[in-house]
């Protein structure tokens, strides 16, 4: 007799690949700087990019985040195993098993300050183009954050920035 088994394979963060957290805020409707935080995957894992868009699926949802669902506004639900540290000009993003960190511009940070919450668009779509330490144009990012496969294939967070002040 065959069974197949009924525990699923446990969660490795190579399956992500090479995790990019970007930074950069903009004009939102209400005419003052949002911050935003764009998090995506290069593709690059073992297993390719479609096992890295699985991986990143699995810890949004692990992690109470739908993909292509409705914003979740993480300042309404501070059980929400999400966070974000802003610290030392620092920007640090956690959820079990995940920790990233960027150092984002002086207009993040004011913008992040003013408001007390940054908008997190963390994407299963990969982004090989925009690897570390390659620049990045402007307008490639606002191709890639505000398309439509992007913004589908993506969680999207209201997540408070906390500090180690309080």
């Amino acid at each position: 007799m065959t069974s197949t088994p009924s525990a699923t394979r446990p969660f490795r963060l190579a399956d992500l690949g090479t995790l990019v957290v970007m930074p950069w805020s903009g004009e939102a409707a209400d005419g003052a700087d949002m911050p935003y935080l764009l998090a995506y995957s290069l593709g690059d894992a073992a297993d390719g990019p479609e096992a890295s868009a699985a991986a990143i699926e699995r810890l949004l949802t692990d992690n109470g985040l739908p993909v292509g669902g409705d914003l979740v506004d993480g300042t309404e639900r501070p059980s929400l195993p999400v966070g974000l540290l802003v610290e030392a000009g620092q920007a640090v993003l956690t959820m079990a098993p995940l920790k990233a960190q960027c150092v984002p511009p002086p207009e993040w940070l004011a913008a992040v300050k003013s408001r007390g919450y940054a908008y997190l668009v963390f994407t299963t779509r990969a982004w090989p183009e925009a690897a570390p330490g390659r620049a990045v144009a402007p307008e490639a990012l606002a191709a890639f954050a505000g398309a439509d496969e992007t913004l589908k294939a993506a969680a999207h967070v209201v997540l408070p920035a906390r500090s180690l002040r309080g």
